[in-house]
């Protein structure tokens, strides 16, 4: 018997209906795998049964009771965003109880103590390595994704838990532990609704899936009945064939040896000593392990995190860091993982969200130009083939794959040197992955210097032309990706010193 149904749920929006009429059943101690396309009407579902969005038609059962008219209902609904959604500057313990219990934690008053020995026990549940003291904003992403995990499960009336791509940010070894998190809640009797666009994560997790597109429900039924090719066709209304998925390869042939950046010796928070070189035309690929130091490398670099030591050369010049104004001036540009944080401007449109980045290229005497911003932006949004309603939509409502090309077109028009995608993919489903894979390697050809940090084995060997190895804040081995074999490379990213493989 279904915990939580919805019957002929629909929500619309000014001239857009994003839900038609979905009909959905979870079953308590199963996994129920929500799968779509980016705009799909996946997140808007999710809004609708967690009591985010009022529906517009249709109705929402909890325990066999309409949500409409006892919305307290919604306590036994958990839900884990795919954007990190923590207080940055408070800590680790504060973050996981807020709001606070204050009967559980010291009556009147919260006890500290208290309060950090009941954190301690959600981090060794899930093998979070921060401290309870620590300040969010100084926690790595994988650890923040987990804790968002820990939060959600300290709600003791969660019967159903709604996790949006919790494996994004995680490499296999975290991303197993992901997964017996998740077999553990089902079997102590939670839904558990999983949102992924990992095709092989669903299939080995899942018991139950429902198809949307275009805000429908086109599919449904039981993962046993379904292969890969079958839930692809079913996500995109199209065959694609399994094998061509990231076809043609873009990876770019040939690249030049001019250096156009290099690091040595370059130390700062989380990496040690790390030199390596990128040149013109070039797809360089970062990969390792939870607490590698890829990111803190490359904030470092674009001056957003400080450098302890070291030095970094920008087409061969020495480039001096800690100015993140400095690196965009000089055609260094850093697109972060956290796209809602540190890549987007979430209450302004599309149109500002391009326009801002090229104030200078389309401001006069008389000040801004509209015609010429509006010019540009529709350059970029055709350039980029971004699905929007207009340019004056507010980009946090695109999908997070157009999210992202308005982020790599708004980059583009500053006709930058070197660019950092820090897990350019994350959240993104198959089709619009492979559209930011062709970009990538287009901008390669067109002279650009790309870093790709990617946690994804697959998706390096794919685009980088080399793949630099860190583990624990140092590297291990440079490769070259078309010589190198998958276990070299693995054992790299579990620590084993490897010398470069015709790099």
């Amino acid at each position: 018997m279904a915990f939580l149904e919805v019957e002929g749920l629909g929500r619309d929006f000014p001239g857009v209906r994003a839900l038609h009429d979905v009909d959905l059943k979870l079953e308590l101690g199963r996994v129920h795998i929500l799968a779509g396309e980016n705009g799909a009407g996946k997140s808007t579902l999710v809004k609708l049964v967690t009591g985010a969005y009022a529906p517009s038609r249709g109705r929402i059962l909890i325990d066999g009771q309409d949500v409409a008219s006892n919305p307290g209902l919604h306590r036994y609904v958990a839900y884990v965003p795919q954007e990190l959604n923590l207080f940055p500057n408070i800590s680790v313990a504060e973050n996981l109880f807020l709001p606070y219990d204050r009967k559980k934690l010291g009556g009147l008053t919260v006890n500290r103590g208290k309060l950090e020995r009941a954190a301690q026990e959600y981090l060794d549940r899930y093998a979070i390595t921060a401290s309870p003291r620590d300040l969010v904003r100084d926690v790595s992403v994988p650890d923040r994704q987990l804790l968002q995990i820990a939060r959600a499960s300290t709600n003791k009336d969660m019967k159903v838990l709604f996790l949006d791509e919790p494996t994004s940010s995680l490499t296999s070894a975290e991303i197993e532990r992901v997964m017996n998190v998740v077999r553990g809640f089902r079997d102590s009797g939670h839904a558990i609704v999983f949102i992924s666009h990992k095709i092989e994560e669903v299939l080995a997790i899942g018991d139950d899936y429902t198809v949307l597109r275009n805000g429908q429900k086109v599919a449904d039924g039981l993962i046993s009945e379904i292969d890969e090719q079958g839930l692809i066709r079913a996500m995109s209304g199209a065959e694609i064939a399994i094998d061509q998925r990231f076809r043609p390869d873009p990876r770019p042939e040939g690249a030049p040896e001019e250096v156009i950046l290099s690091a040595d010796g370059l130390t700062g928070t989380g990496f040690e000593d790390v030199s390596f070189e990128l040149k013109r035309g070039e797809i360089l690929g970062f990969a390792g392990l939870l607490g590698a130091g890829r990111s803190e490398l490359m904030q470092t670099i674009f001056g957003y995190m400080k450098a302890m030591s070291g030095s970094v050369t920008l087409k061969g010049k020495p480039f001096p860091l800690g100015q993140t104004s400095r690196s965009v001036k000089a055609g260094l540009l850093y697109l972060s993982e956290e796209r809602k944080q540190h890549g987007i401007l979430p209450q302004l449109s599309v149109r500002e969200n391009v326009g801002i980045s090229i104030l200078d290229q389309i401001t006069g005497k008389l000040g801004i130009s509209r015609r010429q911003e509006r010019n540009r932006v529709a350059e970029v949004i055709k350039a980029y083939d971004i699905k929007v309603a207009g340019m004056s939509q507010q980009i946090s409502n695109l999908s997070g794959g157009n999210q992202q090309k308005v982020i790599i077109g708004r980059s583009m028009a500053t006709a930058p040197t070197v660019l950092i995608f820090d897990e350019p993919t994350k959240g993104i489903d198959v089709r619009t992955k492979a559209e930011i894979y062709r970009i990538m390697k287009r901008l390669a050809e067109e002279g650009v210097g790309i870093i790709l940090v990617s946690s994804e084995m697959e998706e390096l060997r794919r685009c980088a032309n080399r793949i630099i190895a860190m583990y624990s804040g140092r590297v291990t081995g440079t490769f070259d990706t078309a010589t190198t074999s998958n276990e070299t490379l693995v054992g790299a990213l579990f620590g084993s010193e490897t010398n470069t493989d015709a790099a």
